[in-house]
């Protein structure tokens, strides 16, 4: 995987092709430098990639060289939000072989530990995941990476699709830890990029209603083109939540049972905590800030549920079947497209940072 060394010209498996990079090597500086792969394992796959989206976190990291608690401390590959197609396989590996499209799912686990023996294998502490400190990432001609985490795609499902199956993949567990279904109306804070996935998964799940709120019209429009039910838009003033809460509950027409929020906001949060009915659920998904100043007292005197999520597990298989089946569609998602050139790596980066019309980013390699 993007464990991989330093900078050498050398790849494997092909001693005349020099294997480049999208490198992370200060604030506001990538720069498209070689990147030696590690050997091939018996268990790994070779893959040349196709399809790179960036994702808020990359842009963290470009901005300030940490995302969270994970800091950068020496140059690093960028982006984990990828597909592309197997060019060698490893001498164990069964299921896949050479020519195959495949989505990458971008965390290696111990496997060994609680968590990991447990199910929960997004909460091992020994996770090594594409793009964040130490390990390198997916930005690249071609990357290393174990076979059982490159899912095959279906005939009709594009590399940009499998690529995008990563941030939906953050929707999917976050509805999975949410309980939604057939009986459970959604509402959601924030229609950014996850926001969006999120909302698409949620009426994938069977959520009937759909309220989703932000700050800015167009991608409150985006967000109705894409099927929510009603979209409201609100202000970032504090001041503002209780007459923002009841438009909420209007827009929904009926008790809201699970909400999601996909900022990460005390303002984001605390709407979500008051707008949802007794014996519902509020589901942190967004991670704006560290710290937030949020109304608990009265949500636990609701007996409102609050459920966190960290990335996802076991969630490419039914992003593929969602994606296969039609039963719902990423592609409106993806607003912008570069090639792989030190200039068009830079504009695509100032495009996704400066957000406005631009939703995902995606690298066309």
């Amino acid at each position: 995987m993007g464990k991989g060394g330093g900078e050498a010209v050398g790849t494997a498996g092909d001693d005349k092709e020099v294997n480049l990079a999208a490198w992370l090597v200060s604030v506001n500086t990538l720069k498209i430098q070689p990147f030696e792969l590690p050997p091939l394992g018996p268990h790994d796959v070779r893959v040349r990639m196709k399809a790179v989206g960036i994702c808020g976190s990359d842009v963290h990291y470009l901005k300030t060289l940490r995302c969270a608690h994970f800091v950068v401390k020496e140059p690093m590959v960028i982006g984990h939000e990828c597909a592309g197609v197997i060019e060698e396989v490893g001498s164990e590996v069964k299921a896949l072989a050479a020519g195959d499209r495949v989505a990458l799912e971008p965390g290696i686990s111990c496997w060994r530990c609680k968590h990991c023996k447990g199910g929960r294998y997004n909460l091992c502490p020994d996770m090594k995941f594409f793009a964040t400190p130490p390990y390198h990432g997916s930005l690249a001609n071609q990357v290393v990476h174990p076979a059982d985490l490159c899912f095959k795609l279906p005939d009709n499902v594009s590399l940009e699709e499998g690529a995008m199956c990563e941030p939906l993949s953050v929707g999917i567990h976050a509805c999975r830890r949410a309980d939604v279904g057939p009986e459970k109306t959604v509402l959601i804070m924030g229609a950014g990029p996850i926001g969006l996935v999120t909302m698409l998964a949620a009426r994938a799940f069977g959520a009937p209603r759909i309220v989703i709120v932000d700050v800015d019209e167009y991608r409150l429009s985006v967000a109705k083109s894409l099927g929510a039910d009603e979209a409201v838009k609100v202000s970032t003033s504090v001041q503002d939540i209780d007459d923002e809460v009841m438009r909420i509950q209007e827009a929904m027409g009926a008790e809201i049972d699970v909400s999601f929020d996909c900022a990460g906001f005390s303002k984001t949060m605390s709407t979500a905590l008051n707008a949802t009915r007794a014996g519902g659920k509020v589901c942190l998904v967004g991670m704006g800030h560290n710290e937030l100043t949020v109304p608990l007292t009265s949500a636990a005197a609701r007996e409102v549920d609050i459920v966190g999520i960290f990335r996802y597990k076991d969630t490419w298989p039914l992003c593929l079947e969602f994606l296969r089946s039609g039963k719902l569609d990423v592609k409106p998602l993806i607003t912008h497209r570069y090639g792989f050139s030190q200039k068009e790596v830079e504009e695509a980066f100032e495009v996704s940072a400066r957000g406005g019309d631009a939703i995902k980013v995606m690298f066309n390699l």
